[in-house]
Parts: structure tokens; C-alpha cells; sequence
């Protein structure tokens, strides 16, 4: 079964690809040919994850899923959130983000903070979403050199590594796009 992951992160891909069962090929936007850039206009992490998802479904008529996923720290009253790969602006760097974000985060003592995933897949005629949450706490420097994003700066709950520290197997084990996967994947089985 060959399915389009309207994404243009190969560390995503990697990721996902990871996860899923051999028998299930991921197609990049690349290998369809879509070289634009996919709008991402909605307020919420589902509603990108909807439209990203809508955009191939009807400009190329395949089967395909999109996700989007944001931090959401409780003391900055949910953000980055849907803002969180431009959080420090429109280059889109995880230095950059990940930097403001510490120096936002420098007078609050609440740190807690989730990941949250949200996979919009067109299959079969259908639209479905699924989520995936990982709570845990933003550290006050950056450690580990593994993974993307927020992830030096994001220690899951009983963890005493960040993201960046762990293995990629652990991270999909206990992490917001594994728990998303697994449910995008289970359906795939059932079909």
C-alpha cells in the first residue's frame, strides 16, 4: 500500500516511516511532484492538519495524511502552540525558537508543557483525525543533539532525558507523533 505524507521534513519522514508496518510505503510530496508550499492558515493544530491533508486530496486526487504539531507551554497560555515552527519568525529556525522560548520561559517557575499531534488522513473516500499527546516540562538549557525542534528543550514527564537524548525508538515509544501514528496505523490495518 503505497500512501502520500504531505510533508516536506525528511526528519518526519524518518520518524513516521519508522513506525509503520513494511508493507506500507510512504510517498513524499516530492515523489507526487508537489513542489508549493502547502497552506497552513488555520488557528488550530488540527485545522493545518485538515487542510494540509485537503490541499493533496484535491489537487491530486490521491490517498494521502498530513500532520501538524505544536508545543504548548501552560505559562504562555498554550503557545507557540500552532505557531511553533514559526514561533521567532517566518525562517522557521529551531535555534531561533528554541531560544526565545527559554528567554519567555525565564521568570516562570511552571514549565509544564505538552506535545500534541494531530494526523488528518483522506483514505477511501473518508477524512479522519487522530491525536497524540506527550506531557512533560520545557529544561532551562539545551541538552542532547538527537532529534528536531523544541526537542533539546523538552523533557517528557518521568523522563530525566530530554527528547534529544533519547534513541529514535524511545522517542516514537512514549512521544505525541508515535501515539498519533499507532492510531493512523491501527485504522490503516482495519481497511
Amino acid at each position: 500500500m503505497n500512501i502520500v505524507f504531505a510533508t516536506n521534513n525528511p526528519n518526519k519522514i524518518k520518524e513516521v516511516q519508522a513506525l509503520i508496518p513494511s508493507h506500507i510505503k510512504l510517498v513524499s510530496l516530492e515523489e507526487i511532484g508537489c513542489t508549493e508550499d502547502i497552506p497552513e492558515t488555520q488557528n488550530t493544530i488540527e485545522g493545518n492538519a485538515i487542510q494540509k491533508a485537503d490541499y493533496i486530496k484535491e489537487h491530486y486526487g490521491l490517498d494521502c495524511f498530513a500532520d501538524d504539531t505544536g508545543l504548548e507551554v501552560l505559562a504562555l497560555d498554550g503557545a507557540p502552540g500552532v505557531f511553533s515552527a514559526r514561533y521567532a519568525g517566518p525562517q522557521r529556525n529551531a535555534e531561533d525558537n528554541m531560544n526565545l522560548l527559554l528567554s519567555e520561559l525565564d521568570s516562570k517557575d511552571n514549565r509544564s508543557a505538552r506535545f500534541k499531534t494531530v494526523i488528518a488522513i483522506h483514505f477511501q473516500g473518508k477524512l479522519i483525525s487522530f491525536e497524540g499527546i506527550c506531557e512533560g516540562e520545557i529544561t532551562h538549557k539545551k541538552i542532547g543533539t538527537d532529534g528536531f525542534g523544541y526537542d533539546p528543550i523538552f523533557k517528557p514527564t518521568d523522563y530525566k532525558q530530554t527528547f534529544a537524548e533519547l534513541s529514535l525508538a524511545e522517542k516514537n515509544r512514549i512521544g505525541h507523533r508515535g501515539k498519533a501514528v499507532s492510531k493512523l496505523v491501527n485504522y490503516l490495518n482495519m481497511h
